[in-house]
């Protein structure tokens, strides 16, 4: 049996010539840059913030539900993989926060210039990074 997907890459040509189409360009093809890395990580750090969300939901869950089952989830949290979890959970929440604002600065019309989109990108791994140690250092302050 042949593979049906063949058929999707014959193309005619305005003379009436069969031509082979290319395939579209991929990562495969494409050199990486600062803007597809940085929109990659926002896919990544979506992700990322489900599972965190759904760890908050579990030690709420937890919370109301025993000392045990608190117990546990507060274990967890204490341990290395749980504060490393923690961080990377708030990595993920402000590195989606402040390119939410850069988007919004976007849909305003604002930053297009190829050179304001890597200087608002430099300032967005920037700012992330800041943002989430001091939010570690008053986390782990409070503790």
């Amino acid at each position: 049996m042949t593979d049906v997907r063949e058929a999707l890459f014959v193309a005619r040509t305005s003379d009436g010539r069969t031509v082979r189409r290319p395939l579209s360009p991929h990562l495969q093809i494409y050199k990486p840059q600062l803007t597809s890395g940085l929109s990659i990580f926002h896919r990544i750090t979506g992700v990322a913030l489900m599972f965190g969300t759904m760890l908050l939901v579990w030690w709420l869950v937890a919370a109301a539900t025993s000392d045990d089952a608190f117990a546990l989830v507060s274990a967890l949290l204490h341990s290395w993989f749980g504060k490393l979890a923690l961080i990377a959970w708030t990595a993920a929440l402000w590195y989606h926060f402040c390119n939410g604002i850069r988007h919004l600065a976007w849909d305003a019309g604002y930053g297009f210039e190829i050179s304001q989109v890597h200087a608002s990108g430099r300032f967005l791994l920037i700012s992330v990074a800041s943002l989430t140690a001091l939010t570690v250092l008053l986390g782990f302050l409070a503790l």
